[in-house]
């Protein structure tokens, strides 16, 4: 596999199935070389089946353990002068009501989906900060703005993702460190099919469901890893310099159109 350090511009990517793969990948075809951080063995073996011999390098780091993404941030700091880009895609899906989400719940999806963006954002900030321009893309959720039933601790963390995003652009700024945020709608992700069949009555198909959710946007589908992923590579690149501190909708229209 080549060394991903070597390449000209450099991005750190959380997350290694389902949009952060995509952002990963796209990346790749753009000639990033990436870091793509997972927690699970599973998913990052296939990362690295599916990418052998590009200039990636995938490895297993729970993204809200403090002492690891610390430590994580000095091997970085001894091998790199900086980095170009920060794409916060690792997140968890829960379900449950005020009365129906557990503590432990409540702290796991807060920990994962909001502290892990804080943490490699606060660790990885002095290598973003030595490039003379770089960008930082928080993935959020259409649910941070609008949400379904029963997605409480879900929907908090993904709208505290963006006003995370808008007070750290606000001064990131200063540093020519640009933050911004996407919100997709329906994206064929490994949590979606979860979703999927979490929501499927005993006996049904799965897919139906996925239609069902694809029909709720004005498109009429689900989106895919990939359409999220072209909007990341924008952000990243420099024909978005004037944009900060924004959310951008990858939904199919979801947000536009009313549901009545």
């Amino acid at each position: 596999m080549a060394d991903w350090t070597e390449q000209g511009r450099l991005a750190v990517v959380t997350g290694s199935a389902g949009i952060g793969l995509a952002v990963a990948e796209r990346l790749l075809r753009d000639g990033y070389g990436v870091l793509l951080c997972g927690v699970s063995p599973g998913d990052n073996a296939a990362a690295r089946e599916r990418n052998a011999g590009r200039p990636i390098e995938v490895v297993e780091i729970d993204v809200s353990d403090e002492a690891a993404v610390a430590g994580l941030a000095r091997r970085l700091a001894g091998e790199v002068a900086g980095l170009d880009a920060l794409v916060n895609c690792a997140g968890i899906q829960t379900y449950g009501t005020i009365e129906t989400t557990a503590p432990a719940d409540w702290h796991r999806t807060l920990t994962v989906n909001l502290t892990g963006y804080y943490m490699m954002a606060h660790f990885l900030y002095p290598l973003l900060k030595a490039r003379e321009t770089a960008a930082i893309v928080n993935i959020a959720s259409v649910q941070g703005h609008q949400n379904q039933n029963n997605v409480l601790a879900y929907a908090t963390s993904k709208g505290a993702i963006h006003a995370f995003t808008r007070a750290m652009a606000v001064d990131a700024a200063r540093d020519n460190v640009r933050v911004n945020s996407v919100s997709p709608g329906s994206i064929r992700t490994p949590l979606l099919e979860f979703a999927a069949r979490e929501m499927t009555p005993p006996g049904g198909d799965p897919e139906e469901t996925l239609k069902a959710f694809g029909a709720a946007h004005a498109i009429g589908r689900v989106g895919t890893p990939e359409e999220v992923a072209a909007m990341v590579a924008f952000l990243v690149g420099p024909e978005s310099g004037f944009c900060i501190g924004a959310d951008f909708p990858v939904d199919g229209g979801l947000g536009a159109q009313l549901g009545v």
